[in-house]
């Protein structure tokens, strides 16, 4: 039944898939299939058995590492209008775009608490994040860590290289929805609007070289079962098409923003756990993503059936981990900074895009890791596996 999904009308709107679903391509696919058949209603046991298979492929696939990562929030400015995005323009927040030498100073934080591997996320607002400001910011943190990966507005196949060829080597972008209707209510304006042009951006970072690629959908904006069958198809056809770069899946449950959305489709953690070993069991060897935004007695059960990466010790705020930018907190009216007056002594800082659920530092959660059995690994990839130049004291 939930193969029918993926005949509905969303499919002629789709750029990038739309011959390979024309074809018919996608209704051989085991991969698809066999997470239909997964995402069925289950009892206790059959979601036990489910758990140890996950549990048993992972192990076999991944080993027991776990890689560590951390986001490096670079600016709140944003052009668009989503309704459950704590960054949307619409919302009256304090915002704060780092400097380089304040991106550097975040970076050079992280790294001294162990992170070899960063992830730059940045809001999209041409005025504010633009003319070389990223390539900037990807060298910068280069210098620093060996691996850096980008969470920014889609841009063009173009756009990308410099961003490669200044080190960045991995891409992520959520499509939020994959529920066309949906999607086009969620995005009142701004470019994100563009359904397809967010749709077809994974294979344009993987042309443009990046050696990472990563997808999600954010859950609570639809029907858990039906975007996870969207899902698995983009997640299969981008291992078919860009088959260079290594694919990743993250599974983000709305949180607390500003804004106040309140998700029209919640997923509750049994769902949650049964679509991450879905997940795992039809697509064994893809990196499996779990972010802060859940609580930590859920991480730990998760890391121990299918994840494989983990971001840890998180701020989702430009500033959040040294405070950088509290003097230049603002509100943006209409593309333009308004200065806040705060009082004598006192210190602004940006608004953090959505409250996390696992704060334990970094350390904290190595720890945990290792008395549950895992090898924490602090990065995943360097730039000498590719022949570059660049960092030099990896350990």
């Amino acid at each position: 039944m939930l193969l029918a999904v993926l005949a509905r009308g969303w499919i002629d709107c789709v750029v990038g898939f739309s011959e390979y679903f024309r074809s018919g391509e996608w209704r051989g696919s085991a991969r698809v299939r066999r997470l239909c058949d997964l995402l069925g209603p289950v009892g206790g046991e059959g979601l036990e058995a489910m758990a140890r298979e996950a549990r048993s492929l992972t192990q076999r696939h991944f080993g027991r590492t776990m890689r560590l990562f951390a986001p490096l929030y670079l600016s709140n400015e944003c052009v668009n209008a989503c309704k459950y995005c704590g960054f949307s323009r619409d919302n009256p927040i304090l915002r704060v775009t780092l400097t380089a030498d304040q991106v550097e100073a975040e970076a050079r934080y992280l790294a001294d608490k162990g992170f070899r591997s960063i992830l730059l996320v940045a809001g999209e607002h041409p005025r504010f994040v633009s003319e070389g400001y990223l390539e900037t910011c990807v060298r910068r943190v280069c210098g620093l860590v060996p691996s850096v990966a980008l969470e920014v507005g889609p841009m063009e196949e173009a756009a990308y290289r410099p961003m490669v060829e200044a080190g960045a080597e991995g891409l992520v972008v959520y499509q939020e929805t994959y529920d066309p209707d949906r999607y086009a209510d969620l995005h009142t304006a701004g470019p994100k609007k563009d359904f397809n042009w967010r749709l077809d951006c994974p294979e344009r970072a993987a042309a443009a070289g990046f050696k990472r690629v990563g997808i999600g959908a954010l859950l609570g904006l639809a029907d858990w079962r039906e975007e996870a069958v969207r899902l698995a198809a983009h997640a299969d056809y981008l291992l078919r098409v860009c088959w260079r770069s290594f694919l990743t899946v993250s599974f983000p449950r709305l949180r607390p923003a500003a804004g106040q959305f309140q998700p029209a489709f919640p997923v509750g953690d049994r769902e949650f756990v049964q679509l991450m070993c879905a997940f795992r069991i039809a697509f064994p060897r893809i990196g499996l993503v779990l972010s802060t935004r859940e609580p930590q007695g859920l991480r730990d059960h998760l890391a121990l059936i299918g994840v494989t990466h983990m971001s840890a010790g998180s701020h989702t705020e430009p500033g959040g981990y040294t405070g950088a930018g509290q003097g230049s907190a603002h509100l943006t009216v209409r593309g333009r900074p308004v200065p806040v007056i705060a009082s004598e002594g006192e210190h602004r800082s940006a608004t953090e895009q959505f409250v996390i659920a696992d704060e334990r530092p970094a350390a904290e959660v190595a720890l945990r890791l290792a008395e549950m059995g895992f090898d924490p690994v602090w990065k995943d990839w360097d730039r000498a596996l590719a022949g570059t130049a660049g960092w030099e004291d990896a350990p």
